[in-house]
């Protein structure tokens, strides 16, 4: 099981992912699909279309680094589906350990749980006010 700081945010690439990509090339997919800087410390995760091998790009305090795995068949990784056709979406950390070890998202339910609102709906709420 992994273990990740709070600050750190995990964001999907949902279309299937040619993993002979490198640093370069993912780093390029950060910025155009998911809008986003690939130092942030943030992690983005990529999957093969057999769904059996992931790629996570990070950055290492000094600089990028990859995590790699690669299941055995019959292992495939289940990744969250989503009602639109995002190229990506944020996952929550404990999402990506689910994932990681095994375990199917949809079987397994979470209790509802408090989420601050996003700073879009902050400024609209305090226009209200």
């Amino acid at each position: 099981m992994i273990s990740l700081p709070s600050p750190v945010r995990v964001f999907l690439h949902t279309p299937p992912t040619d993993l002979r990509k490198g640093f370069d090339a993912l780093c390029g997919l950060v910025t155009t699909a998911f809008g986003r800087d690939p130092t942030s410390g943030h992690l983005f995760l990529f999957v093969n279309r057999r769904r059996d091998r992931i790629k996570i790009l990070y950055w290492d305090r000094d600089g990028l680094a990859i995590w790699y795995k690669r299941l055995e068949t019959p292992g495939t990784f289940q990744i969250p589906t989503t009602a639109t056709e995002a190229i990506s979406i944020e996952m929550t950390p404990t999402q990506l350990s689910l994932i990681l070890s095994g375990i199917d998202l949809r079987s397994a339910r979470q209790r509802k749980r408090y989420q601050r609102p996003t700073p879009a709906a902050e400024k609209s709420i305090s226009a209200l006010l």
